[in-house]
């Protein structure tokens, strides 16, 4: 592909985007994964009168996710993202990402649930290989930025870019995106943060007369197109289903599990150990003697959760003890805590109330009090501090 030079006008405005010249001077690689949030960007973005290149990721293509409509990297959403490039006329890559994606988020997928943990291979995916490799992508195409589809915000701070929750809380992507780094922020824009709901983004692609606008969202991991994770780690690790036993607190045989990489912190439902009087709930996993450790509620509350390879995307380091809200599930709202740095880029963060089921392998996500301001993040790891 030619690329041209593309020097920007002095005394411009800025353009939707953020740079000082017209937007048919202002390259712009979309990530499009066929649905219809990306392909709304694509579309938008296109209808603007930006230069825009389209990319889709051939990530995990094969056996059953073929034949799954739900999952974001099947066949047919190549076709999808391939369709609306040609009905808004502008060019469209596959890149063949499968050997990266392997490498990169399935092996670790599964080695982290034969260690105990519960892993977010979405994340990992984000951090990995779309805003690693495919942004480099973007940069060698002589790109001025790279959109996609997420429902997050990048606002222009006192002193830098800075990454916001998205504007429909019911939508927001800001736990799966915590892990961007200031560099990548800089290249990185997100036209559909700001909108109020999903609604808005259907509507527009009927506006475009994309044939993805009812499109159904997404659900599954890409690469577990029936939602049976298990199903795919034993297949990657031969063994990893082994029978062990269930225990409580003290050590005690209550029963037998069908093998450690089926169970998650918090599981109450099929333990198969009913009859014992009050309710119990996994509360660890000790993949190494194959034992489902199981107890009450009250000892899944955790206060004290530590968390490593931090990210931090505040204005100045994070040096000391400071109070802010974090997010330990995507699906639970922000809680106050106290974040303490410690070294090797790890962190310590003290929850003001309890929570239950903090389950290592999941993301801490850190947002500033009293704003959509996304701090950064870390990985919980496998050592919690029960409530007293």
């Amino acid at each position: 592909m030619t690329t041209t030079t593309r020097a920007p006008a002095r005394d411009m405005p800025l353009n939707s985007l953020g740079f000082a010249k017209p937007p048919s001077q202002t390259r712009v690689v979309v990530a499009m994964s066929g649905g219809v949030d990306s392909s709304v960007v694509a579309a938008k973005l296109k209808s603007e009168g930006y230069d825009v290149i389209g990319v889709t990721l051939q990530l995990y293509d094969h056996g059953a996710a073929l034949a799954k409509k739900g999952a974001c990297c099947a066949g047919q959403d190549i076709h999808d993202a391939r369709r609306v490039a040609e009905r808004m006329g502008f060019p469209h890559y596959v890149l063949d990402y499968e050997n990266k994606f392997r490498e990169s988020v399935i092996d670790e997928f599964a080695d982290a649930y034969l260690a105990g943990a519960t892993p977010v291979p979405c994340i990992r995916c984000n951090e990995r290989v779309k805003f690693r490799d495919l942004l480099q992508t973007a940069r060698d195409l002589d790109a001025d930025c790279m959109a996609t589809g997420h429902y997050i915000q990048r606002k222009a701070g006192a002193t830098k870019a800075e990454l916001h929750m998205a504007a429909d809380a019911n939508r927001d992507q800001s736990y799966f995106l915590f892990s961007t780094t200031q560099e990548q922020l800089d290249f990185l824009r997100f036209p559909l943060g700001h909108l109020e709901s999903k609604a808005e983004t259907r509507a527009l692609a009927e506006e475009y007369g994309l044939g993805v606008a009812d499109k159904p969202d997404s659900q599954d991991i890409c690469f577990v197109p029936n939602g049976n994770y298990a199903a795919v780690i034993e297949k990657l690790r031969p063994g990893a289903a082994d029978p062990g036993d269930i225990v409580d607190m003290q050590g005690n045989v209550l029963g037998q599990h069908r093998g450690v990489i089926h169970y998650t912190i918090g599981q109450r439902r099929g333990l198969g150990i009913g009859g014992l009087g009050d309710p119990l709930y996994v509360v660890r996993l000790d993949p190494d003697l194959r034992h489902v450790v199981v107890g009450p509620k009250a000892a899944l509350a955790t206060t004290i959760v530590p968390v490593s390879e931090v990210n931090w995307l505040g204005d100045t380091p994070l040096t000391a003890e400071m109070p802010c809200m974090v997010r330990i599930r995507s699906t639970r709202p922000p809680k106050p805590a106290l974040l303490r740095p410690l070294d090797n880029g790890r962190a310590e963060v003290e929850l003001l109330d309890p929570e239950e089921g903090v389950s290592p392998g999941q993301a801490c996500v850190f947002y500033e009090t009293g704003s959509t301001r996304v701090l950064g993040g870390g990985w919980i790891t496998l050592r919690r501090r029960q409530a007293a």
